[in-house]
């Protein structure tokens, strides 16, 4: 008989990482998903028992111990075994900062798979996320709390960590949180080299390895995002936009702006907004 706990989410509205469901889950034999495909990301984290999960024409045979992640829009099968089912902790999960995280861990879409001694403390954290399950915004500040413990302690374990790549993205990506959280203060790419504890020579190195792009040309995208959010929801008039993303020249923001989008903050706001 198949077994299961779970909650679902309604409300996703956390743009930068949200949970959209966490639960756990004692299968039946031959308990199957898919083929299928989720429209976010979703690690299963297996305590006992074996199973198949099969993705890009792989198939993974998998067992205790295991933990396999599912990305979005990929079609993907998973079936308990028919003598010993699996029983799994899962939590799914996206937003803006979810790839980003992902990629300090050692799943890639090659190989969706960790297989790592967690002992508890991964299937603890998962469960900890459904025991903090509910409706209320309290419940679901938690939950995104325990998501990022969740995968801290993932990628805690990342083989590839000690690695000059791995050292790299690790710096890159200490500076793009501290530019996600600050970029509409009047900040520079020193002070986030300065908060990821290297020169701005090797923080320019290790964006141009990790992301192929500058750390201002990441700056600028980001402080250009949130200026089209604000254009296209509210009325602040263009100066007011430009402080509110980290800009104390308006005429210097304009033509960043239209640099970028090849048209100016204002017809890009008329152009957004119907009349």
């Amino acid at each position: 008989m198949d077994n299961k706990y779970s909650f679902r989410a309604d409300n996703k509205e956390n743009e930068t990482l949200s949970v959209y469901n966490v639960g756990y889950e004692k299968c039946a034999p031959l308990h199957k998903w898919g083929s299928g495909v989720r429209d976010h990301y979703l690690i299963h984290h297996i305590v006992s028992g074996a199973g198949i999960y099969s993705v890009g024409g792989k198939d993974y045979r998998l067992s205790a111990g295991d933990t396999f992640l599912v990305y979005p829009n990929t079609e993907i099968t998973y079936i308990a075994d028919a003598d010993d089912p699996w029983s799994y902790y899962w939590i799914g999960f996206n937003g803006s900062e979810a790839e980003r995280l992902l990629s300090s861990a050692d799943f890639t879409r090659d190989y969706p798979v960790i297989s790592s001694d967690f002992g508890d403390e991964l299937k603890n954290s998962i469960k900890a996320a459904y025991d903090m399950s509910g409706r209320h915004i309290s419940d679901m500040l938690k939950m995104t709390g325990q998501l990022y413990i969740t995968l801290g302690i993932i990628i805690s374990r990342s083989r590839a960590k000690n690695s000059l790549q791995s050292r790299a993205e690790l710096c890159v990506r200490r500076a793009q949180s501290y530019m996600d959280f600050n970029y509409a203060m009047n900040i520079g790419i020193k002070d986030a080299a300065d908060f990821a504890g290297v020169s701005r020579t090797t923080l320019y190195r290790a964006f141009i390895s990790v992301e192929g792009i500058s750390p201002m040309r990441y700056l600028i995208r980001l402080r250009m995002t949130a200026a089209k959010k604000l254009l296209e929801n509210t009325k602040l008039p263009v100066c007011a936009v430009a402080r509110s993303v980290g800009f104390e020249d308006a005429m210097y923001f304009s033509r960043l702006f239209k640099n970028e989008e090849q048209l100016s903050p204002t017809d890009y706001r008329n152009k957004k907004t119907p009349a």
